[in-house]
């Protein structure tokens, strides 16, 4: 909603580019069939300990002045629309969450990856928390470097996985 979590997303991106094809997407623009994916990193940011939901994106966007940058469609309904993965799918899951509740249960990218373990997608690395200074952002120094390191690992782990 305020852009960390795509700062996030650009960053893994970089990092997987260097292994494999890789496409960033905004999940309202992200397809339900994926067929020809090989390895799906799905994140987004934390929102009332959990995945987002209609009305936290609602409440985000109120507190936002520079624009919103998710549409309507958020990454827990992506999830629900997506069929059983094919045989071999890989995936990984992320998330941007505020630094000071980072002992507090609840993590968009732990129900992520329990929505594509149950659609049979097997993870290559555990699913991965970034942080933020406060709602808004911005992101703590480092954030993104980490990010990338994150996905350079995970597509290393997938490459040895895979064929």
């Amino acid at each position: 909603m305020f852009g960390n979590t795509k700062l996030i997303a650009d960053a893994v991106g970089q990092g997987l580019s260097s292994y494999a094809d890789t496409q960033v997407v905004e999940v309202g623009a992200a397809p339900e069939r994926l067929d020809e994916v090989d390895l799906v990193v799905a994140g987004g940011p934390t929102h009332a300990f959990g995945l987002t939901r209609p009305g936290t994106r609602a409440d985000a966007a109120r507190q936002t002045t520079g624009g919103v940058v998710s549409g309507v469609v958020g990454l827990r309904e992506w999830l629900a629309s997506l069929p059983k993965a094919q045989p071999r799918q890989l995936a990984a899951t992320f998330d941007s969450r505020v630094d000071k509740v980072r002992r507090l249960p609840g993590s968009a990218a732990r129900g992520a990856a329990k929505r594509l373990r149950h659609l049979d997608f097997r993870l290559v690395v555990p699913p991965e928390s970034f942080y933020v200074t406060d709602t808004q952002g911005p992101l703590l120094d480092g954030e993104l470097d980490r990010a990338r390191r994150w996905a350079e690992l995970g597509a290393a782990f997938a490459g040895r996985n895979v064929g």
